[in-house]
């Protein structure tokens, strides 16, 4: 399994090995050992699914505060998309910075996020689906968003003006000023 750490080092992309022959392929997508001799040590709690039909749908930007903080994993088993992770640990040296990977069923990436980012992807095909464990149970009390297009994170989605289909509450989010109230970097 390789892991690389991106330009913000505490979210890495993850290859796990894939063995192809005439009949598919097999790959160990997850090891909790693996990924622990490699620094991650981790403890998933629960998987999520999602199928986005159309190319352009955005889901994000996307996190959860204590006590239910989500660290994620996300891979794709089915088309591609560009994920995006933003710092927003008040006093990290990369606050409300970016790093993004593009995830597809054919380069089998993953990517790491931590709890303290925001998360969000943008869907590069149709009927992509995506899937993420994550670190906390879902609560919708600590939920919380930030509006994909806020003019502060200026994040470089890969579609032309227009073209984005997002949900109403991803739509109506809130621009990236509480962000910053919200972790505190150690």
């Amino acid at each position: 399994m390789q892991v690389e750490p991106l330009a913000i080092p505490e979210v890495k992309r993850i290859t796990p090995p894939k063995f192809v022959d005439s009949r598919g392929f097999f790959s160990e997508t997850w090891s909790a050992a693996g990924l622990k001799a490699r620094g991650l040590d981790e403890h998933f709690v629960q998987d999520n699914h999602s199928l986005s039909t159309q190319k352009g749908t955005i889901r994000g930007l996307h996190c959860q505060v204590a006590p239910h903080v989500q660290g994620k994993l996300v891979r794709v088993i089915k088309g591609a998309i560009w994920d995006v992770a933003v710092d927003i640990r008040q006093g990290s040296p990369s606050f409300g910075k970016w790093v993004a990977a593009e995830l597809s069923a054919e380069n089998w990436a993953q990517l790491w996020i931590p709890g303290g980012f925001l998360h969000g992807f943008c869907t590069l095909l149709p009927d992509t689906e995506v899937i993420y464990k994550v670190t906390g149970n879902y609560s919708k009390e600590c939920e919380r968003a930030v509006r994909w297009n806020d003019p502060i994170l200026a994040l470089p989605w890969p579609l032309a003006p227009g073209e984005a289909l997002l949900s109403d509450k991803d739509q109506s989010a809130p621009l990236f000023n509480p962000a910053d109230q919200w972790f505190t970097y150690a």
